[in-house]
């Protein structure tokens, strides 16, 4: 390697790009209200396209709206002009994201957006651009320098891209009310989406459901535990549920007992179970048992014991 001085590099980095996010929220603020207000008004979609680097991070905006329940379709700067400007109704808005504004691809998409009446919101660092004196809206994000050493390679202006798109996004969850429910309606799947939809009843093996009488004795205890494999077996009493009897409640009672395995249970449980419905999160069970100190839960269903949960099935579930 070089003598590069790769620490000064990713200090001058941050620095000139803090730099850069300071005066957005200088310059930038008053379009970016008066734009968010309009997209939330708006009746179609949000079409985000740019060229080069550009159209990389409108496809990021794209899916950041699209995730947090605005409707966004990517569409590039440059197959727009070849066809792809067919996706676009009256009803719709298109984001066109330029650094200089004056680009000759970025000019003829405009010419045509206009000539079809489509509303154009502009993200150009240049307000005299092209693009930032043809906007219906203009959100202005100044960049005085690129973190290239060079100032060439796009790097400090695709961050403040980015980050309006950002703040555009959040804010619009925001007024939609987009909640944790509406969230999991658009993310089902990975970890995500398991956080916020697997319930403990989606985990429960219903072949794995442990339980005893009060009246059964304190070996019949144990071979429910070990038969079902969970650890711990359910107490009950004429169906209601009425304790439970751990793996750490049997070491305890043998330490305890000369003879236990013929003690009725009723005689030694006492407190009630920690109890859990079924349609509790599997994210919100594996918290409780964390704060409890515990490994397994009862799961109930209209008050009634419907299986056992232990903590390894919660974490093999991959949230």
């Amino acid at each position: 390697m070089n003598n590069v001085n790769l620490n000064k590099i990713a200090h001058d980095v941050i620095k000139i790009q803090q730099s850069s996010i300071e005066n957005l929220k200088v310059t930038s603020i008053k379009g970016l209200i008066k734009t968010i207000g309009y997209l939330n008004e708006l009746e179609g979609k949000i079409i985000v396209t740019g060229i080069g680097k550009s159209a990389i991070v409108a496809m990021k905006i794209a899916a950041t709206l699209n995730s947090t329940g605005s409707q966004s379709v990517f569409m590039h700067g440059s197959d727009a002009l070849h066809g792809d400007m067919g996706i676009i109704s009256t009803n719709d808005a298109v984001i066109v994201i330029s650094k200089s504004g004056n680009n000759l691809e970025t000019i003829e998409l405009v010419k045509n957006l206009k000539k079809n009446k489509i509303n154009i919101v502009g993200l150009s660092s240049d307000r005299d651009s092209f693009l930032g004196k043809n906007s219906t809206y203009l959100i202005h994000t100044p960049v005085e320098k690129e973190a290239c050493p060079h100032n060439l390679a796009p790097t400090t202006s695709s961050i403040i891209q980015m980050l309006v798109g950002d703040i555009i996004a959040i804010s619009l969850m925001k007024l939609k009310n987009f909640d944790e429910k509406s969230f999991a309606k658009f993310h089902p799947s990975g970890s995500l989406g398991k956080k916020l939809t697997l319930t403990v009843a989606d985990i429960l093996d219903f072949d794995l459901k442990p339980m005893v009488s009060i009246d059964d004795t304190f070996k019949h205890a144990i071979d429910e535990i070990s038969s079902k494999m969970l650890g711990a077996t359910v107490v009950i009493n004429e169906e209601k549920i009425v304790g439970i009897i751990t793996d750490g409640d049997v070491r305890r009672i043998l330490s305890k007992h000369k003879n236990p395995l013929s003690l009725k249970i009723n005689s030694f449980v006492k407190n009630p179970p920690i109890l859990v419905d079924h349609n509790c999160l599997a994210k919100d069970a594996l918290r409780l048992m964390n704060s409890k100190k515990i490994s397994q839960l009862i799961v109930t269903k209209k008050y009634k014991y419907f299986g056992m949960i232990h903590i390894h099935q919660i974490l093999k579930s991959g949230i």
